[in-house]
């Protein structure tokens, strides 16, 4: 036993031991949070027909996570406002790290890998400051934290990694919050979200600011095609009545911003919970919890829409989508609706 400890260990220091992949976990096509029965809560993998490949305990409700994109870890967050996150083995369900936020910030549920793997970058609120900061992991070295910058500007929820794997674009939500307060709103008179894209040291190269009629709209979630288009999906926090659209398309490349009126405030009850952009089909798919509905829009604009009791999770799989909701259920393109002993929770993330 101790010569074939010695001879794996002597493999992982030259570098000669494969790397473990995500294939060594099953390959899962997805992962999302959930609830069981017993109000625990796992960090479930599952397959692209919407079978469950594996399950981790979690310490408390999740959010999103970051899925490593070519070692089987994902980074779990907790519910806003969370201030830790668990890095997990998903090959073995062991936690290899945990992040802290740093004293006076909180995460947002929400980050993104490098194209490469080696570093990890989340959304946090500095929130005695009120101002919205991107903070920077060495995966390397154990998920050490080794610096930030400014997202861009206040309650930075999404963040996603641009195709050309040099630029960051950051849905800064416009939202101040404290944890003295909770959940509570404390600017929206004076509310502002953006879009922010951001060099990977922190530098803005642009940013997109929505006309004073969405002053109230907050910019939460975000999807970005193979070409660099971003759909984003917003929240509403004014009065139920003003019918104004909830998910926007904004271009870098050609400076275009588009928005679809049938996904309105009135209609989705002010809330869209998840966005997914299929690059293949360049068709967006949104999910309303509040009104139970699935939207699928193509460049014209609506294409599908269905009713889903308590919908939210939703993700590209093949030619169309899938989705999850707080019911248990997964639909999936090819194999229809599967009902599970668990309350999915808000995101459903490709791997």
């Amino acid at each position: 036993m101790a010569s074939r400890r010695s001879f794996i260990a002597g493999l992982l220091a030259t570098g000669l031991m494969p790397k473990p992949t995500w294939a060594d976990a099953g390959s899962p096509a997805f992962l999302s949070a959930a609830m069981k029965p017993d109000r625990s809560h796992v960090l479930c993998g599952l397959d692209a027909d919407g079978s469950i490949k594996f399950e981790i305990a979690l310490p408390d409700r999740g959010h999103a996570a970051a899925a490593h994109p070519t070692t089987p870890e994902a980074v779990a967050f907790a519910r806003r406002p969370g201030t830790y996150a668990i890095v997990l083995d998903c090959r073995t369900g062991q936690t290899k790290a945990r992040l802290e936020a740093p004293v006076g910030r909180h995460f947002y549920g929400h980050g993104t890998f490098s194209a490469d793997g080696d570093l990890l970058f989340t959304t946090e609120n500095d929130y005695e400051a009120a101002a919205g900061i991107i903070g920077i992991w060495d995966v390397q070295d154990d998920y050490l934290r080794i610096g930030e910058f400014s997202s861009g500007g206040i309650g930075p929820h999404d963040i996603e990694l641009m195709p050309d794997g040099k630029t960051l674009v950051v849905a800064n939500g416009g939202i101040e919050t404290h944890p003295e307060t909770g959940r509570s709103k404390l600017n929206l008179p004076a509310m502002r979200s953006n879009l922010s894209y951001l060099a990977l040291d922190g530098v803005i190269e642009a940013q997109v600011e929505l006309a004073p009629e969405h002053q109230r709209n907050s910019i939460r979630h975000l999807a970005v095609s193979h070409r660099g288009d971003v759909a984003f999906a917003m929240q509403w926090q004014g009065d139920l009545t003003d019918d104004l659209p909830l998910l926007g398309v904004h271009s870098l490349r050609r400076q275009h911003l588009k928005f679809y009126v049938e996904a309105s405030v009135r209609g989705m009850q002010g809330y869209l919970g998840s966005i997914a952009f299929n690059s293949d089909t360049n068709q967006i798919a949104t999910t309303s919890p509040r009104s139970g509905i699935v939207q699928v829009f193509g460049s014209n604009g609506l294409i599908k829409n269905s009713n889903m009791p308590d919908v939210c999770g939703v993700a590209v799989s093949g030619s169309g989508f899938i989705v999850t909701t707080g019911m248990g259920v997964v639909r999936a393109p090819e194999t229809g609706n599967t009902k599970y002993e668990v309350a999915w929770d808000n995101h459903l993330i490709r791997i």
